[in-house]
């Protein structure tokens, strides 16, 4: 099976304009994605894929292969059923533009699921919740079917503790492999109630009967959406944290 890895980036985040080029120890942000995607060694290409002239220029600079995309993409996952035309692959992982901590060992466990289930339409990866992120609505949780197929998301923790739980919630990362017919099949689908209702785009997919294979995982320490993470991220980087 023919693997890319394509990361989605753009300057106009919300709380931290052109964050993929924020400079994180002499590297810009989304360097340090890129080469964590290739140490993953799961992919025949690892591309960025973005709207934006500046990161395409910091992308060219440092060798980085690079796609140029629609402006108007409301979701990063949009943004790679586009890039797909221009790849010769059969699946696809989106490693998020704003993970430069995120583990090799992650997209590796991502892909897993394409080789142990050829049915495999869809797969993403979860961890454990600690104490500290049971009740953070900023923590996605993901329950899973006996097969670690995905039941449902939610901000919520679920399943709900009626009794005492016997383990943690599932916490799941924000990383996920498509085969290429099923992100065509999404670019055509209006948003659905779920998602549209929790705030999470995955739950359109599961609204449309496909099935998301879970497999297990570790997430980054941190994602970069304010520039008080990434000073964060810069002392992890540095060794000083």
């Amino acid at each position: 099976m023919k693997l890319a890895i394509v990361i989605p980036a753009r300057m106009g985040s919300q709380r931290f304009p052109g964050k993929p080029l924020v400079d994180l120890c002499g590297k810009p942000m989304i360097q340090w994605v890129y080469e964590r995607a290739v140490a993953s060694a799961v992919a025949n290409d690892v591309v960025v894929a973005t709207p934006d002239d500046d990161i395409l220029d910091a992308c060219e600079s440092r060798g980085i292969p690079a796609i140029r995309t629609r402006a108007d993409h409301p979701s990063g996952t949009d943004r790679i059923a586009e890039t797909i035309a221009h790849l010769d692959c059969d699946a696809v992982i989106n490693v998020q533009g704003d993970e430069p901590l995120i583990r090799p060992e992650t997209i590796r466990a991502c892909a897993e699921p394409f080789a142990n289930h050829p049915e495999a339409a869809m797969t993403s990866v979860y961890s454990w919740c600690t104490e500290e992120e049971v009740d953070n609505p900023a923590v996605v949780k993901v329950v899973t079917d006996q097969q670690n197929r995905a039941l449902y998301f939610s901000r919520y923790s679920i399943p709900f503790p009626r009794q005492a739980r016997t383990q943690p919630p599932k916490k799941h990362i924000g990383i996920y492999g498509y085969r290429s017919q099923v992100l065509r099949e999404y670019a055509t689908w209006p948003p659905s109630h779920l998602e549209v209702t929790e705030g999470l785009e995955q739950l359109r997919f599961l609204e449309h009967g496909i099935a998301i294979y879970m497999a297990e995982g570790q997430g980054s320490e941190m994602a970069v959406d304010t520039p008080e993470q990434a000073m964060v991220v810069r002392r992890i980087l540095g060794g000083t944290d």
